[in-house]
């Protein structure tokens, strides 16, 4: 079924991927429509439909009902051509979903024990947990035609190494993969792929230009620029969390102090709040804390729900930095959207309203009122929907 992807006729195959991406982007079409999008002749434009529905990516949906005259048929993305597996790794969890050709959900696994280490026990489970949960979905494992992995850090996109996971051999993890699942395999830093998942997905509306913030236990972030997913020369753009903005004594994971992260961060949140504690400051979290029992992010955050005075203060102390930031990036890229994501996003307005407050306090307003600040809309799932929707462009050479 995908013959084109090797197909020596590059201009062919130019146009193909240029009907898939509006496809994607832009949804069903008629011959007529997207005769004009890529300029080209109908008779041309109903040759490449043809081709692509006998190589089993497009289906004729019917006729569009009109208000009179000749009623066109309509085409689109044929979902039943196979699947797509996104899994995203978190510190001590996985979440995977699965879509199909069109890129709707048929499958969500959420929060699936799984402590993702550097070892080869770790990396059988992880393996095994994916096959399981295909399995258990129902979909025959040899339909799936592309499976995405979402790692934390440093990831190389283009040769699969993630260099803050390794399992003892001298080989890319994507690589590895590749040879468990017998299919193609695209390994992608997390932020990244959220990004674009929300941006497929989510909520950007035809934003061109939109910026993405991961505000889980780490920070991070991914770019959309002019309609493309950046990566940067080395493919590691986006390390917003390493930003040295802070004027604090802070030692950040990478080693260095004054970190963006170690000021907003799930991970400054949590030390924060802990501070704030072994001060006597009062909070539902304080019983917990004194007999010594571990207090999680996620505890701060039910925490911050259930309205506890301690816990919102530490999430606006966190917000009101990250806007600090976020302004800063205003200032300079400009875009139309920024969204916020991630664990602390689940708190919504608490977190969103110092973040804010905090942009119209330092960004230039004559760029700023240019700028729409969303919550995702994609909440738990951006990340595994990023992976599947990713994993589809990249296997389409779309991106």
């Amino acid at each position: 079924m995908y013959s084109f992807l090797k197909n020596h006729d590059v201009k062919n195959f130019q146009l193909k991927k240029k009907i898939l991406g509006h496809c994607i982007n832009e949804g069903n079409f008629s011959l007529a429509d997207l005769s004009k999008e890529i300029n080209i002749s109908i008779p041309t434009t109903t040759k490449l439909i043809e081709e692509l529905m006998e190589e089993g990516f497009i289906e004729d949906m019917g006729k569009q009902d009109t208000n009179g005259g000749r009623r066109p048929s309509i085409f689109g993305l044929n979902p039943s051509a196979g699947y797509f597996v996104g899994t995203d790794i978190e510190r001590s969890s996985i979440s995977i979903a699965i879509t199909d050709f069109k890129g709707q959900i048929v499958a969500y696994h959420a929060d699936i024990p799984c402590k993702v280490e550097s070892s080869v026990q770790s990396f059988r489970a992880l393996c095994d947990t994916i096959k399981d949960c295909i399995g258990r979905s129902g979909i025959n494992i040899d339909n799936v035609l592309a499976y995405g992995i979402n790692l934390s850090g440093r990831v190389n996109n283009e040769t699969g190494y993630c260099f803050t996971y390794f399992i003892g051999e001298d080989r890319p993890i994507g690589s590895l993969l590749e040879e468990e699942f017998q299919t193609p395999v695209f390994v992608e830093n997390d932020s990244r792929a959220m990004t674009y998942g929300e941006y497929i997905c989510g909520v950007a509306n035809n934003e061109k230009d939109m910026l993405f913030l991961n505000v889980t236990w780490g920070l991070g972030m991914g770019m959309v620029i002019d309609g493309k997913l950046s990566y940067g020369k080395s493919g590691f753009s986006g390390e917003i969390g390493h930003f040295p903005l802070l004027n604090n004594d802070q030692i950040c994971h990478c080693g260095k102090t004054g970190c963006l992260e170690t000021g907003a961060s799930g991970s400054a949140a949590h030390r924060i709040l802990l501070e704030k504690l072994q001060e006597g400051r009062a909070s539902v979290l304080s019983d917990k804390y004194q007999k010594g029992e571990t207090i999680s992010l996620d505890d701060i955050l039910n925490a911050v729900n259930e309205e506890d005075v301690l816990a919102i203060e530490v999430i606006e102390e966190v917000g009101t930095t990250l806007g600090r930031a976020i302004a800063g990036l205003i200032n300079i890229f400009n875009p139309e959207l920024v969204v916020i994501g991630g664990k602390l996003a689940s708190v919504k307005d608490y977190f969103m309203l110092p973040i804010k407050s905090a942009v119209q306090k330092h960004s230039l307003s004559i760029i700023n009122r240019d700028t729409t600040i969303k919550l995702t809309k994609l909440g738990d799932k951006c990340g595994s929907i990023g992976a599947c929707m990713l994993s589809r462009s990249k296997l389409l050479g779309l991106m």
